[in-house]
């Protein structure tokens, strides 16, 4: 049952990844990556690393994936214009391709397998029946790698900052809150009473 999983989640990363690019409407770009993250969490099921799992599931496919369907759904976006801008930098795209398929060619021709590398790569995972998947992780990020866990939110923290720093544009004609004219006003000359006689009106 978990060889056909492991080539049904397979089929799925590969099929997904082919049409999220070959697709031409963007809509169904979108719903093709979310199959590729749903069978990349069903890998990450496979090997045991459930909480990664759900961390795929939840950021990638609740947020990310949802993000752009909107983003593409709700923005009005001339594709054909950007296809023929896309298309003037194939050969460039093109070129650039075959220089990394050289290179993961070179790489994997010289590949070997070392004796140790399963007890090296199972060293550091403590075994699951005594440490399950989810403590094992939270001992690493908040244990081992504190001062890196902190400092890789404190990055994004920054370029959340950044990004609303760089979109955020102030245009003319609209209203806008301030605060701080709001509590120093002065009631006196904010208020005026109005003697309204009866069957008059304003």
């Amino acid at each position: 049952m978990a060889t056909i999983a492991f080539y049904a989640f397979a089929l799925g990363v590969i099929l997904g990844g082919l049409f999220t690019v070959l697709s031409r409407n963007p809509v169904h770009s979108v719903l093709w990556l979310i199959l590729a993250f749903l069978s990349s969490a069903g890998f990450f099921v496979l090997l045991g690393a459930e909480f990664v799992a759900m961390l795929m599931v939840i950021v990638y496919v609740g947020a990310v994936a949802v993000l752009f369907l909107f983003v593409v759904m709700m923005l009005d976006v001339d594709f054909a214009e950007l296809r023929a801008e896309m298309g003037k930098g194939i050969p460039l795209a093109l070129l650039i391709g075959v220089i990394i398929l050289m290179e993961l060619g070179m790489g994997i021709g010289v590949w070997q397998f070392s004796d140790r590398a399963q007890i090296l790569r199972s060293a550091p995972v403590p075994d699951i029946a005594d440490v399950p998947n989810t403590v094992a992780i939270g001992q690493l990020l908040y244990d081992r790698y504190l001062i890196l866990f902190q400092l890789a939110g404190l990055i994004l923290l920054v370029a959340m900052i950044g990004a609303i720093l760089l979109t955020l544009r102030h245009r003319p004609g609209i209203k806008r809150q301030d605060v701080l004219a709001q509590m120093y006003r002065d009631p006196a000359k904010a208020m005026e009473l109005k003697d309204v006689k009866p069957g008059q009106g304003l």
